[in-house]
């Protein structure tokens, strides 16, 4: 008789919950029926708000947040430096060869006229730079990389977490995104910040500089693709 397998950790599972219901609700968006009479971009903003829920009932577990684990000054400013990188080399990857497919929850903002949806926008921009860095560094790096390094991830110090473990979880980071290359690299960037601060604000903070100017930047042009 084969033994159960074993259960995760409440750490574990107050890191892996948001991420796995946000996907849940990105499956959702991308493919429910159009017939249904209901506007799935709005689905976002459920998205959004639940997953903000579950990260504040799961809080004080997450003791890489902690007050005493914010970046200083110094810290802060490579995180944004790194931030802005990312966004400037994201945008310039996005040839054929470097996609995984197409997306399939793609979200465009605009009425049947072309005019920008403003609720709809503000509830991307909230979402996209203040919950999902929080969620995705929780899980993929405070959880995923450390875990590779060893299943008890929580004893785990990010500044001792070897080549192997940054590869294969950024690896793994990779499948989750259609541009494949920009991903690589935005993933290296934050686990090597994270490697370098031990302190998870600090790839919390590039993530979300890169995805607000992701952003700004999608609403001023109209790629609405990499949205």
């Amino acid at each position: 008789m084969s033994a159960a397998p074993p259960a995760l950790s409440p750490a574990a599972l107050a890191r892996c919950l948001p991420f796995v219901v946000f996907m849940a609700l990105l499956a959702l968006r991308g493919y429910l029926p159009a017939d249904l009479g209901l506007d799935a971009r709005w689905i976002y903003g459920a998205q959004t708000a639940i997953v903000a829920g579950l990260l504040a009932w799961f809080w004080r577990g997450y003791g890489e947040l902690v007050r005493q684990n914010l970046p200083d000054a110094r810290e802060t400013g490579w995180s944004v430096v790194i931030g802005i990188a990312v966004f400037a080399i994201w945008v310039q990857l996005d040839a054929p060869w470097m996609q995984l497919g197409s997306a399939t929850a793609s979200f465009v903002p605009l009425d049947a006229s072309g005019q920008l949806i403003w609720p709809l926008v503000l509830l991307r921009l909230i979402g996209a730079a203040l919950v999902v860095p929080v969620m995705e560094e929780l899980f993929w790096r405070s959880f995923l990389m450390r875990w590779v390094q060893h299943p008890g991830f929580e004893r785990v110090d990010p500044q001792t977490v070897g080549l192997r473990a940054i590869v294969m979880s950024t690896f793994v980071f990779t499948l989750a995104h259609t541009l494949w290359l920009a991903a690589v690299v935005a993933g290296l960037a934050y686990a090597l910040l994270y490697r370098r601060t031990g302190k998870l604000w600090t790839a919390v903070v590039a993530h979300a500089v890169t995805n607000g100017l992701l952003g700004i930047w999608v609403i001023a042009t109209g790629r609405w693709e990499f949205w």
